[in-house]
């Protein structure tokens, strides 16, 4: 008991110091997912040990290089419950579907994001280093000692306590969930969830309008607008999807992006 204990003390920890590291290798393909792979690489190295998993492992990995965007403080919770649903895959490899746990990651990101930028950055920075500067203007030299003290206290606590709550709710949970046949509604739960997500992020990350209007009344930015909202975005995004389909490099994609949005910029097609 005490040997599991300890055990589980590490994995935590890992979870703590991993999800700090998070952003490390930021990208604008698939933003956080090396910093993902990297905070869950030891679960993964631990649960794919046997020289004749080597084929599950390599899947492991390509399975964590996927698209993920969230609050580092709380990346922490996912990388826990990764890492669980990984042990229990492993476990029951006819059983249970490995979707889901990619699923189950994307499901989280909106969520966690929303609520982890919110209170780590709108909140808890704003009013410790608003403590700190009116400090500091009184020449204390409190002023940026307990400015980092007061952002660092709660991020410590949700790390921490977010990646141990992750892992174990997991642990305690999964099995229930397939053994009473949940885990399919669960999965078309977090499917629909992902897609409002990646929705959300179509509409609010993809900036394009056109200019193009015939005489005082017709602008046809209007009228793709009052056929659906953020037309343009959503074509361009559908139209990015078929190339993947089509297994076209990303690098192509990008020039094309890069050179599409020149050309149609200087003829007054695109804004």
């Amino acid at each position: 008991m005490a040997k599991e204990k300890d055990q589980n003390g590490r994995k935590y920890w890992q979870f703590f110091w991993r999800s700090w590291a998070i952003q490390d290798s930021w990208n604008y393909e698939r933003a956080m997912n090396m910093g993902f792979l990297y905070g869950i690489a030891p679960t993964l190295d631990r649960i794919y040990k046997d020289p004749k998993d080597e084929t599950l492992k390599k899947e492991a990995y390509q399975r964590h290089m996927l698209y993920y965007n969230c609050t580092p403080q709380t990346s922490a919770f996912v990388l826990g419950l990764a890492a669980s649903m990984e042990e229990q895959y492993y476990g029951d490899q006819e059983g249970f579907n490995p979707d889901t746990i990619n699923s189950v990651k994307t499901s989280l990101m909106g969520p966690l994001s929303g609520i982890g930028d919110s209170f780590f950055q709108g909140t808890v920075r704003v009013l410790a280093f608003g403590l700190g500067i009116n400090l500091a203007q009184q020449g204390s030299i409190l002023g940026p000692i307990l400015a980092m003290i007061i952002s660092f206290v709660p991020s410590f606590l949700v790390t921490y306590y977010g990646g141990k709550f992750g892992y174990n709710m997991g642990n305690k949970y999964l099995t229930r969930l397939y053994e009473g046949g949940l885990m399919d509604r669960v999965m078309y739960v977090c499917s629909i969830i992902g897609l409002m997500v990646i929705g959300a992020m179509i509409a609010s990350m993809i900036g394009i309008t056109t200019p193009i209007e015939f005489g005082k009344t017709f602008v046809l930015q209007d009228v793709l607008d009052n056929i659906m909202p953020q037309m343009l975005p959503f074509a361009l995004t559908m139209f990015m999807y078929w190339l993947l389909q089509k297994k076209v490099n990303t690098s192509i994609m990008l020039l094309i992006c890069i050179v599409g949005g020149l050309i149609l910029s200087a003829l007054g097609i695109f804004v």
